[in-house]
């Protein structure tokens, strides 16, 4: 399975050229996927390295072979601890791609995709116990509803939840193919060109199974304060809105720290700026990429460097 881990990496020459690159520089692809990214950086290498972290272990046996490049199996989140590991202080860049990789979604076994048939899983890291089968087979109706609006702000949540309860009752809800089949039936008729009913629940299950959101804020601070040199970057890519949010607001935090309040006319709390933001905006992918590369649609891109 390793040796077809094929992904087309999105936004990929923004991404990288936002590095800004140092060919004798370290750098961090935190979530490695297909190492997409990873080859690019690496081909800008001359005497610097590059950690690539990932969590399925079919993204590291497909890992790129270099003598720069070491692979590393965990969480973008420990990014602090597994460079501690690896004795190194800080790096010159990071770059995160959040989205799910296109090896994942395609791979009926790994259960992702509405599109394929095959077992209620989600799991990116086959070690971890929660399954999609779970939260389906096991969650109340209630708690189902408030994950597939909380992650996923389906508006369908309540129905969604409800037809999932009232099927289980007879028989387990075993594959993608029952649940995407289940969420298709609580959805009025589809016009033609709009996407498939059930895409954002499906999102909002992987999400809700990889536990994607919660931890992100902080994750995102520690790696930012801990393990980036002056002047190194830090490269997001997000595909969903809560994700971009949390992103804007963490830059923010820490481009404007100060908690003074406002009817003071000068700072006293003394917390000072940690980033300048690179990006005011997100970039988006060009309609070139959009019309190569169809899992680009949502993406979008933020930068910050480190002062």
């Amino acid at each position: 399975m390793a040796k077809n881990f094929n992904h087309m990496p999105v936004l990929p020459h923004e991404s990288i050229d936002a590095l800004e690159i140092n060919p004798d520089g370290v750098y961090v692809d935190g979530t490695l996927g297909g190492a997409g990214h990873s080859s690019l950086i690496i081909k800008r290498l001359r005497g610097g390295r590059l950690i690539g972290i990932d969590k399925d272990e079919d993204a590291l046996a497909a890992a790129p072979k270099s003598d720069v490049f070491t692979a590393v199996r965990g969480n973008f989140h420990d990014i602090p601890e597994i460079l501690q590991d690896l004795n190194i202080s800080a790096v010159d860049g990071i770059l995160l791609d959040l989205g799910v990789s296109s090896h994942q979604l395609d791979t009926s076994e790994r259960g992702f995709s509405y599109r394929l048939d095959g077992p209620l899983d989600m799991r990116m890291d086959n070690r971890a116990t929660l399954t999609a089968h779970t939260i389906i087979n096991t969650y109340s109706e209630k708690e189902i509803a408030d994950i597939l609006f909380t992650f996923g702000e389906e508006r369908r949540s309540r129905r969604i939840a409800s037809r999932i309860c009232e099927e289980r009752a007879n028989a387990q809800i075993e594959t993608t193919g029952q649940l995407a089949s289940l969420i298709e039936r609580t959805s009025p008729r589809r016009k033609p060109g709009e996407t498939h009913p059930a895409t954002r629940s499906f999102m909002t299950l992987r999400i809700a199974v990889n536990d994607e959101l919660n931890p992100l804020s902080t994750a995102l601070t520690n790696i930012i304060q801990k393990c980036l040199k002056p002047k190194g970057r830090i490269v997001i890519i997000t595909f969903h809105s809560l994700e971009d949010r949390i992103v804007k607001t963490v830059f923010q935090k820490l481009t404007t720290p100060c908690e003074c309040p406002r009817d003071i006319p000068y700072c006293v709390c003394g917390k000072e700026p940690i980033v300048q933001k690179i990006t005011k905006k997100p970039i988006f992918p060009s309609p070139q990429e959009l019309a190569e590369n169809n899992r680009a649609h949502s993406a979008k891109l933020r930068v910050a460097e480190r002062l």
